[in-house]
């Protein structure tokens, strides 16, 4: 048996165990493994907005637009792009992720006309397929769907439904449900081959596992930054165009932000030079401040030692599961090999909501994706071995009580 003492050697032996008291950690009973949805709040976080508050908005008012407020999408992307393997003039912080994806594929589609279907996965996030079936139509053309294996995606899949009419290969680097790691390099270089763009999400990866933008030859992508990187409830997303294409395509939501010139107020657009051209309106200061401090952070621990880790506590979580009694009726539903998931595994259970509302009584914060999925997610900068450990003996009391019984079944607005 997996011993809560082992737990407690392998917290004493984490490189990154010091990041935790960065935290604003309220409650420390609360076993929080859902930063895979929102990331905890930096203690840094909280000064750096007082001061863009007080010091920025409160003193300078208008003034802060010119000396700080104006460079922001910019200059923190810039900062993102050492986490993304991207060049500093590549990477934007703008807008949400579904804006951000339907801006890029919209200007794929375009550049790559008369091509008009564009490829995604079975097991992409629904909201990016919504995205993209939109945008194809509008387009007059379609999406075309690789029926993947959910823990073991197939980039040879990927290869057989790529033609001369596919414009452009959309993914989730990580899989939401499952955690499984997409082959990024294999399914670009794919696209490549057949005359197709390439469009990543990195929402459920960017923060917790080494991304090569420029070095798996991707042309673009998108991604948040209120999960792994800790930017707060509704930070503002990023997107990354390669410096090659950045003058080929046309970002369709024509924005004062993407103005060559944007204060000269004139009747006609012209799109700015470079990657400033695909910002759109006005940033939302306050939380650029916040996704500035979650990826400084992030930076500072340095993502090989994060992915050391996630890789470790996720495997952590991987010999609990293999303890758990077979009458339980779980079903590990990611992959087991660390080096093909993200930062999260999966345990698939017919009672799945009910189990996941009964943990959250018991201070066990996971979350759920419907039909069947309880998703436990490690942030390796904060989550502990001992927070692992303590959540799967509670998980084993609700199932031999069958406590997780008394809960509703029926889904509530959020899971």
């Amino acid at each position: 048996m997996t011993t809560r003492r082992r737990a407690e050697e392998l917290d004493q032996a984490d490189l990154l165990a010091d990041f935790r008291e960065q935290f604003v950690i309220t409650d420390p009973g609360l076993l929080y493994l859902d930063g895979n949805s929102l990331g905890r709040l930096p203690k840094r976080t909280i000064e750096a907005v007082e001061t863009a508050l007080h010091g920025e908005w409160g003193d300078r008012l208008v003034r802060a637009w010119p000396e700080t407020w104006i460079e922001q999408p910019r200059r923190i992307g810039a900062d993102l792009a050492g986490l993304i393997g991207a060049q500093p003039d590549e990477v934007l912080l703008a807008d949400q992720t579904s804006i951000n994806l339907y801006k890029l594929a919209v200007a794929a589609l375009r550049a790559r006309a008369p091509r008009r279907t564009v490829l995604t996965d079975s097991g992409n996030f629904p909201s990016d397929s919504y995205v993209l079936s939109g945008a194809a139509a509008d387009a007059g053309g379609s999406i075309r769907i690789v029926n993947t294996d959910p823990v073991a995606p197939s980039s040879d899949a990927v290869g057989a439904l790529l033609d001369d009419e596919v414009a452009l290969v959309s993914m989730s680097h990580v899989n939401y449900k499952s955690g499984a790691l997409h082959d990024m390099a294999a399914v670009t270089a794919a696209a490549r081959s057949a005359g197709a763009l390439s469009l990543w999400d990195l929402s459920h990866s960017v923060g917790a596992v080494p991304i090569d933008l420029n070095g798996a030859g991707v042309d673009l992508a998108v991604g948040c930054t209120y999960k792994y990187l800790n930017g707060g409830p509704g930070a503002p997303a990023f997107l990354f165009v390669a410096r090659h294409l950045q003058e080929e395509l046309e970002q369709p939501i024509h924005g004062w932000w993407g103005h060559a010139d944007m204060f000269a107020f004139e009747g006609d657009y012209h799109p700015a030079p470079g990657i400033d051209r695909f910002a759109v309106g006005t940033i939302p200061v306050l939380s650029m401040v916040g996704a500035r401090e979650g990826i400084a952070l992030t930076a500072e621990a340095g993502i090989e030692a994060i992915r050391t880790k996630s890789m470790a506590i996720t495997s952590f979580m991987t010999d609990l599961f293999d303890e758990l009694p077979a009458e339980f009726g779980f079903i590990f539903g990611s992959p087991r090999d660390p080096a093909r998931r993200g930062s999260h595994v999966s345990l698939r259970h017919p009672d799945g909501y009910q189990i996941a509302q009964a943990l959250i009584r018991d201070d066990v914060v996971p979350d759920f994706r419907a039909p069947d999925v309880i998703r436990l997610g490690a942030a390796p900068l904060y989550t502990r071995f001992v927070d692992v450990w303590d959540a799967f003996a509670r998980l084993r009391t609700i199932m031999e009580s069958g406590s997780y019984r008394t809960f509703p079944k029926a889904r509530a607005r959020v899971t």
